[in-house]
């Protein structure tokens, strides 16, 4: 016998929120510091600290110190996490209701190529990871670039490794290129996965989308493995679920004609 009263699923109560639902929709774009919310959602910061509070506490916000400034914090909304929540919220509804995200595919009415530049600040780890992962995943519809503040010599070993071994990505003839050699080009995103390189990122004109995934440096990992290899996993990993959620916002899904 079905109970009288259900509870409502835990995502539903978080998100039904007003400030809630403010936070979550300004993380599904970027990371931020707190500082940052309160200016984008205007409430106080004892207001916007509490119901962040509540969203860490319920699985769907995370928080990372930051390589820049440790007294601040980057805000990270899983949005894995967010779509198990929705499927859930929707199975306990109706078992219909549940949902699998698919992937994208191309818009007929898409005139060029997206441009997303990847930065962090020696562009030998993270960004080429990313750089990598979107044109491969991409399959040729993104243009896809990265560079560093302070390029380092070449692409870090593991992340080579990596890409060849996890991913039959080449990328042993990769350079790491400066942010500078790229000024005037046109982006429609400019990601950057490094706190540092955040705060230094040229202006490179055209109103390009500001996106920031606060991301560790896996060269800079205190990992068993001499080469760090086991970072570079973690690593790739996040950026790759990060890029599974970038890709419908890049190559937009045709809506399907309703009879």
């Amino acid at each position: 016998m079905r109970p009288s009263n259900p509870a409502a699923p835990a995502f539903v109560h978080l998100a039904a929120h007003p400030l809630r639902w403010q936070l979550l929709t300004e993380l599904a774009a970027s990371d931020y510091r707190v500082r940052e919310l309160v200016e984008r959602v205007g409430q106080p910061q004892n207001l916007v600290s509490y119901h962040l509070r509540l969203l860490r506490g319920g699985g769907l916000v995370t928080a990372r110190r930051s390589s820049f400034d440790a007294r601040d914090s980057y805000y990270h909304l899983d949005l894995a996490q967010c779509a198990r929540a929705l499927a859930d919220a929707g199975t306990a509804l109706h078992p219909a209701l549940g949902f699998v995200p698919t992937p994208p595919s191309p818009s007929p009415t898409q005139q060029r190529r997206p441009a997303v530049l990847f930065t962090c600040t020696g562009n030998s780890a993270r960004s080429p990871i990313a750089e990598a992962l979107l044109r491969h995943r991409a399959d040729g519809r993104v243009e896809v670039t990265s560079a560093g503040s302070h390029p380092r010599p070449r692409i870090h070993s593991a992340a080579v490794q990596l890409l060849r071994e996890q991913h039959g990505i080449d990328i042993s003839g990769q350079r790491p290129r400066h942010l500078d050699t790229l000024v005037g080009r046109r982006f429609d995103y400019v990601i950057s996965l490094c706190d540092k390189v955040r705060e230094a990122c040229p202006d490179f004109g055209g109103q390009p989308r500001l996106v920031h995934w606060s991301i560790p440096d896996p060269a800079a990992a205190s990992d068993p493995d001499p080469v760090g290899h086991a970072a570079f996993v973690r690593t790739a990993a996040e950026i790759g679920t990060r890029i599974r959620y970038l890709l419908p916002l890049l190559i937009p899904t045709p809506q399907e004609v309703q009879p």
